[in-house]
């Protein structure tokens, strides 16, 4: 059966505006685009320690599918959340099956009727799409700019009111101002939630997130943390209270609606938060290859062009859909893989080379992308 033409007018459109998306085919490129930043996606010891825990405990004889609330809620749950919680020092911690599960849930079901939502205008779409699911009324503030913020804040004084921000952001890689926001929102009474996706595994002794390397993190309402990120896995988990976690077995739908994870992936998730505790090397040899990348960018000229950041992501402003996009296929026919960011995805005029750095990247590979970008540009 044919698609309805209103689709497929859509999908015309999308072609001839150069951003219709396909599928991308697995490659042997040196890997400049993915956010495993610690390589965990492909560590061979927490594969073997998953299987040898599962093979030790009872839990693949005796777990099920279904929803946690019904026959999905396997023992393994309880123990990787409490080892979650104690890694993240937080009361409680409560796994979503993805990053956006769990933004959405919160998100819809958190905010009510007559509360406010003031949102980082470049926060993520699963946190915006959870939003536009709830009932309380929101509103962006430009990005980073807590002026902006207070002068939300003073409209709607009256209301509850949620403040949401990431700690690095997933285009740019930078970070916010955590004290002074903390300051603002505890100065108005305002329910602070935070995403950690990009600083997990990053920031930290043990990766544990920006929010705890600051000693800050006992004074957000919420802390989302996922792990397809720097965990190299599936998943995600809510920290905060356990009223908290409480109101969102009972209302987040995007929890309570759906199967469980499988024995195997809650496995991964808690061997992966294990190896973290114990995978200093990896961490540090990311910090490294962050500062050289910054270090080599300057030395070749390149700082004017890139958004500043001390995070692994890093991009490039590369005005035009059709210039990044030359640029991004030059570098992946040099053998890197480095992904161009179109617009409407980010503002016209402001579209961007996206560099993922990881652990695993050598000097000489970032060494080499930067003087291949310098040649291309210059």
């Amino acid at each position: 059966m044919e698609l309805p033409e209103s689709l497929n007018l859509k999908i015309e459109s999308s072609k001839q505006n150069g951003l219709f998306r396909k599928l991308p085919v697995f490659n042997n490129l040196i890997d400049f685009s993915s956010n495993d930043y610690i390589g965990f996606s492909k560590s061979e010891t927490i594969y073997k320690h998953t299987h040898a825990y599962l093979l030790e405990s009872e839990i693949f004889q005796n777990g099920a599918t279904g929803s946690r609330l019904i026959s999905g809620n396997h023992s393994l749950y309880q123990i990787a959340e409490s080892f979650i919680a104690e890694f993240h020092e937080a009361e409680t911690a409560l796994i979503f099956n993805s990053g956006y599960d769990a933004n959405f849930g919160f998100f819809s079901a958190i905010p009510q009727e007559n509360d406010v939502v003031l949102y980082d205008e470049l926060c993520h779409a699963s946190i915006k799409d959870g939003i536009a699911m709830s009932k309380a009324q929101s509103h962006h503030f430009i990005h980073n700019d807590f002026e902006d913020l207070e002068q939300l804040i003073l409209k709607f004084s009256d209301a509850t009111i949620y403040i949401v921000t990431e700690t690095v952001f997933s285009m740019d890689g930078d970070c916010p101002n955590l004290e002074e926001l903390i300051q603002l929102s505890e100065k108005y009474n305002c329910y602070l939630i935070v995403d950690e996706a990009h600083a997990l595994g990053v920031f930290g002794e043990k990766g544990e997130g920006l929010t705890q390397y600051l000693q800050l993190h006992d004074r957000f309402f919420a802390r989302i943390v996922t792990f397809g990120k720097g965990l190299g896995c599936q998943g995600a988990a809510i920290l905060g209270s356990i009223a908290l976690r409480e109101y969102l077995i009972n209302f987040a739908r995007s929890f309570i609606y759906t199967t469980a994870l499988s024995p195997h992936a809650v496995a991964t998730i808690f061997t992966a938060y294990q190896q973290l505790e114990n995978e200093k090397e990896a961490i540090e040899k990311l910090r490294q290859n962050i500062v050289f990348f910054n270090q080599q960018k300057n030395l070749l000229g390149l700082k004017p062009m890139f958004v500043h950041s001390k995070s692994p992501i890093h991009s490039a402003i590369v005005p035009g859909n059709k210039n990044v996009k030359e640029l991004s296929e030059k570098l992946q026919n040099k053998g890197f893989d480095v992904q161009a960011i179109l617009s409407p995805i980010v503002p016209e005029g402001q579209e961007r080379l996206r560099f993922c750095i990881h652990s695993y990247n050598s000097k000489e590979e970032i060494n080499e992308v930067l003087e291949l970008v310098r040649d291309f540009i210059f």
